[in-house]
């Protein structure tokens, strides 16, 4: 029998850089899975785009080796034809989201395939109730959390029916427990005759996906950090402070995300904020940022004469694509930085791991690599509090996800505040102190080992807590 995606030999090589990605080899069957794993900037999502034949019809750079679908090359393929045997899911949803409402987005791909008006609702029916997406119909995708997002793109490709699945990173914005529905459901595609393909870091989610084959992406030893996280280099220690949360209410339209919140942080702190997809998390990091408009008082008592100051924290978006506009990666750290501390750009290039890429194009980075130098930005620029984390681990391998941690910890020790919301659980249980949040509010603010072992707590939450996680 003929596999139904089979690429020989692939690799790509962009014309802005010489980073080159693959080679890569494959040949998969109608129904079998396939799982490409790697290190974070190892090419994993410029294979999967050759693989869903968006390379060489929409990226232009040097293509070697051929992907078949079927008979047919990819190369002399349209576009449209590809799109009728191959669905792609991309990395960052917020770049596959190309209507005004969560409904004209479901229903995009199945006009444009043609089909017929009782098929279209049908399918548009289904994906709606396995992803749970009614209440979001009428909304823009573009007010839905990543994770909303990343559920709407996939819901969208699913619903075409393609042969062959191409998902890059499709767990990476999902909770815990939305992860977990999204593999019972490609396990059901699976088991109806789709071949999948997963470009994923969260690998523990699919150690028990029926017949999964694996390919590793190797690293190469000059990959690895250059130097151990030390304090050495890092601004000295901040006096003592806290920041007082109180009645902290932001509404959309109608819709309260947050309702009459309290919380209070200490200076040296590290801590995990968890919840479901949409349950407020980076509406209350914005909050804290200054970035959103709230009812509530959040101030600082200190004793360095700031009392009733606003905090002063630096932010790490979500989509780092934000806030990158310079044209390398050295420029971007700097950027308007009167008096740079060489020291600790020196201190902080090599424990980022961006030594190699100082003189790069900050949007030719990987998505790991672009949340990595949105952290190194974070750091140089002042920050008298502290800094705040949208999904800090999103694109990292393990290797960077320890790396991570490491550096959090490192920065927390010197008596700044690091608050980070994230869906990465075993990154939420390094955190000291774990806030678990829900759409009814706070469920348990509490040391994290504590919440770590309060199953009520997690079922409040609408959270699973998985299995490999131990206090």
């Amino acid at each position: 029998m003929k596999p139904l995606l089979y690429a020989e030999k692939v690799s790509f090589t962009y014309p802005q850089t010489q980073r080159s990605s693959g080679p890569l080899s494959l040949s998969l069957h109608q129904g079998e899975s396939l799982l490409v794993y790697g290190p974070s900037g190892g090419g994993k999502s410029t294979l999967a785009r050759c693989l869903a034949g968006l390379i060489p019809h929409l990226y232009h750079g040097q293509m070697n080796g051929d992907v078949w679908i079927g008979d047919r090359n990819t190369k002399e393929m349209q576009s449209w034809e590809i799109a009728r045997e191959a669905g792609f899911v991309f990395q960052n949803p917020a770049t596959q989201i190309v209507t005004s409402s969560v409904e004209d987005e479901l229903l995009f791909g199945l006009e444009n395939l043609g089909l017929p008006r009782e098929e279209i609702k049908t399918r548009f029916d289904n994906v709606v109730d396995q992803f749970h997406l009614s209440s979001f119909l009428k909304r823009s995708p573009f007010t839905l959390s990543g994770g909303e997002q990343q559920k709407l793109s996939l819901a969208a490709i699913i619903a075409m029916h393609p042969s062959v699945l191409i998902l890059d990173e499709p767990l990476s914005m999902l909770d815990s427990s939305a992860a977990d529905e999204f593999i019972n459901l490609l396990k059901e595609q699976q088991q109806e005759g789709t071949s999948l393909v997963f470009f994923e870091h969260r690998l523990p989610y699919l150690q028990d996906f029926p017949g999964l084959k694996r390919i590793p992406l190797g690293i190469a030893s000059n990959d690895q950090p250059k130097s151990q996280i030390t304090t050495a280099a890092h601004p000295k220690k901040v006096g003592a402070f806290s920041i007082h949360v109180q009645g902290l209410t932001v509404s959309f339209g109608k819709k309260k995300i947050l309702d009459e919140l309290n919380i209070e942080f200490e200076g040296g702190q590290l801590v995990a904020l968890a919840g479901k997809n949409g349950s407020g998390k980076t509406t209350l990091l914005r909050s804290l940022a200054g970035l959103q408009p709230f009812e509530g008082t959040i101030r600082v008592i200190g004793n360095r004469q700031d009392e009733s100051d606003f905090p002063q924290l630096n932010m790490v978006f979500q989509n780092p694509d934000t806030q990158l506009f310079n044209p390398t990666v050295r420029e971007e750290i700097l950027y308007k930085i009167q008096s740079p501390n060489q020291e600790l750009y020196e201190w902080l290039i090599p424990a980022l791991n961006l030594e190699k890429y100082q003189d790069t194009q900050p949007l030719l980075l990987s998505e790991g690599e672009k949340r990595r130098l949105a952290l190194a930005i974070a750091l140089m620029h002042p920050h008298k509090h502290g800094i705040l984390l949208d999904e800090p681990s999103l694109g990292q391998d393990q290797m960077h996800k320890d790396l991570l941690i490491q550096l959090l910890k490192t920065i927390s020790q010197m008596g700044y505040l690091v608050f980070y919301a994230t869906h990465d659980i075993e990154l939420a249980a390094k955190a000291d102190r774990m806030i678990l949040i829900s759409e009814k509010g706070i469920i348990a603010d509490e040391p994290t080992r504590n919440i770590l072992l309060n199953k009520n707590a997690w079922q409040q939450a609408g959270l699973l807590l998985p299995h490999w996680i131990s206090p």
